[in-house]
């Protein structure tokens, strides 16, 4: 088994990796049209080739005789403090309980470190049993668990972190809007952007009243959500695409 970086010509194969490993870890519990439709949206030939080609992503495969059997995608959210986002975690139905899964996250929390991230978290929806036990047992702590919708179903979903450093700096910032609004960003909470992190932001400095989202690229809270998790922000186009499900091992 080999590890190497990503290239475009490798596009085709971590689509049908990607959708073999939805369809073992999801298909006792997810339609598997709307699987198919995942695989479609998720991996848009043009969006994944950008990924693998943008620096600030690290995108590891594993290869066996030739054919890429797995892979996994990670970044690194920095702002008062950094995190490493694991975004996706695959490996073929055919190639599990080889120590692939083991050898790709070892290489991708590596990466990851050498941008000095605080920590480094994934989230797994409840479903995926063998995930959930996969983190775990690589030493992933449980910090919480929140409820996502995928279509029109509601799945619950558990985030595990790993804690790599210290926390340092600033967690909670004040900013008033354009507006006249005075909102609360936590740092700490935030989901990537094609430009820069989205920060979740409060109407209160308790966090129990939900405001919306603070770009970190324009630094303004002119964002939109869609019914698919897309998000924008209309002043300066940074943009998150559909909400993914989880690494899903």
């Amino acid at each position: 088994m080999e590890l190497r970086d990503a290239t475009a010509t490798d596009v085709a194969a971590i689509r049908a990796v990607a959708r073999e490993s939805l369809l073992a870890s999801y298909g006792h519990a997810v339609d598997e049209a709307l699987l198919t439709e995942a695989v479609d949206e998720w991996y848009d030939t043009e969006e994944l080739t950008a990924d693998i080609d943008d620096e600030r992503t690290v995108y590891p495969v594993a290869v066996v005789d030739g054919d890429v059997v797995g892979f996994a995608e990670g970044f690194i959210v920095g702002r008062r403090e950094r995190v490493g986002e694991i975004d996706w975690l695959h490996v073929h139905p055919d190639h599990r309980e080889s120590g692939i899964g083991s050898a790709l996250l070892e290489r991708i929390e590596a990466e990851l470190q050498d941008g000095d991230v605080d920590r480094i978290k994934a989230r797994v929806l409840v479903a995926n049993e063998a995930g959930t036990a996969f983190y775990e047992a690589e030493g992933y702590e449980l910090v919480g668990d929140r409820t996502v919708e995928i279509g029109d179903e509601t799945f619950d979903e558990r985030e595990y972190r790993k804690q790599i450093s210290r926390l340092t700096g600033i967690s909670e910032g004040i900013v008033e809007t354009d507006a006249g609004d005075t909102v609360y960003v936590a740092f700490n909470e935030n989901e990537r952007g094609s430009e820069g992190p989205f920060y979740v932001a409060y109407a209160d400095p308790d966090r129990e009243q939900r405001y919306g989202y603070f770009c970190g690229n324009c630094e303004g809270t002119n964002v939109a959500i869609d019914t698919m998790d897309r998000m924008e922000c209309g002043d300066c186009g940074n943009r998150r695409r559909p909400s993914r499900w989880d690494a899903a091992y």
